[in-house]
């Protein structure tokens, strides 16, 4: 049989198959951008292919490489995939140079939005195989998201769209949600200082991993952790993380991490997706303050909620964040549909964890 027949029912897989076929199949037709278009072509093929022959365990395996295998390895080699791969890679290198993952304001003057790194410090540390060895840097974010949700659990959400899309084209947000499920099942084992390895580490790299960090804590003080070691872990690793790197280049860490993606950069931010919160934001000043303010009312009814009905095991917390993180990615001023897969994926790796006894987790196992 194929890889989901033991979370869903035997008739659900073709049409699920089905489902994801003709979702490759629209996004071939209607995406503009080619490393989309590239998976699209192929997914479509393959995830047709895997309703046909659901029966049997060909169908798994049709699926993952179809839709991850064969893309992805046409889009490493033609040198094709999203903007971020080569800012990544480009921090990296950047980083080994300069000791600073960010170009200077100087440097940046007259260039497109490509130029600038909008992300933590600790993004460049997975740009490093590619300075260093000429590894794709979309390789170690696949690489890091299933190593960490283990091999069942990670086969299971690449063999969807929700995963394979991003895994192909360079989404780097793969990582950042394989340490924050890393983080809820290590707090779910009692291993608090290893649960704020991971989460402090998700946090070096983007800022959507900080949400995840706070309801994890609230995880762990709900079942009687050692909450105080575990924020002591998130917050030095913030610090070395973040805190040094801003001291080291605050100019550069600036005009990359903060003025860019709140536009004042001079660049317009390529997440412009027509979510609630952009269209608010374009619609003029008052526009963006309001968008701006329902984000921090949805970020205060996300922390009172942590305060008030904390999070008892982790299909709740990963179901608490995918919340928080939905609201947060439909209000935003600058935002865009890929945001989603934070809150897709933690609902479906809940779904995932609540049929077995303890989350998988590779490291840990």
């Amino acid at each position: 049989m194929g890889m989901t027949t033991q979370t869903l029912p035997p008739r659900a897989e073709p049409l699920l198959y089905a489902g994801f076929a003709i979702f490759a199949a629209v996004t071939a037709a209607v995406t503009h951008l080619g490393p989309h278009r590239v998976w699209g072509l192929f997914a479509a093929v393959a995830y047709g292919l895997a309703a046909v022959f659901w029966r049997t365990r060909t169908a798994a395996w049709l699926a993952l490489g179809g839709a991850v295998v064969l893309p992805l390895a046409v889009l490493v080699l033609s040198g094709q995939g999203q903007p971020e791969v080569a800012v990544v890679q480009r921090s990296g290198a950047h980083l080994l140079a300069y000791g600073t993952p960010y170009l200077s304001p100087g440097e940046l003057a007259g260039g497109t939005y490509e130029s600038y790194n909008p992300y933590l410090p600790g993004m460049a540390l997975l740009g490093l195989p590619s300075a260093l060895a000429g590894i794709d840097a979309r390789l170690v974010f696949g690489g890091v998201f299933l190593m960490l949700l283990g091999r069942r659990n990670g086969r299971l959400l690449a063999a969807s769209p929700l995963v394979a899309l991003p895994l192909v084209v360079g989404g780097d947000d793969l990582p950042v949600i394989g340490l924050v499920c890393a983080g809820f099942t290590l707090a779910a084992r009692d291993r608090p200082a290893l649960a704020g390895l991971a989460m402090g580490f998700a946090a070096t790299l983007k800022a959507t991993a900080w949400p995840a960090a706070l309801v994890c804590l609230a995880l762990i003080a709900t079942r009687g952790g050692a909450a105080r070691r575990y924020g002591a872990v998130v917050a030095g690793l913030i610090t070395v993380g973040v805190g040094l790197p801003a001291l080291v280049d605050p100019s550069g860490m600036f005009e990359n991490v903060v003025a860019f993606p709140l536009g004042l950069a001079g660049v317009e931010s390529p997440a412009d997706s027509p979510l609630p919160g952009h269209l608010l934001a374009a619609s003029g000043a008052y526009g963006h303050a309001a968008a701006v303010a329902a984000l921090g009312v949805a970020a205060l009814g996300m922390g009172v909620s942590l305060v008030v009905r904390p999070p008892g095991d982790v299909r709740a917390a990963a179901l608490r964040l995918a919340a928080g993180l939905l609201l947060a990615t439909a209000l935003m001023p600058a935002t865009r549909w890929g945001y989603l897969v934070y809150p897709a994926v933690l609902v479906c790796w809940a779904r995932l964890t609540e049929r077995r006894k303890e989350p998988e987790l590779c490291l840990a196992a």
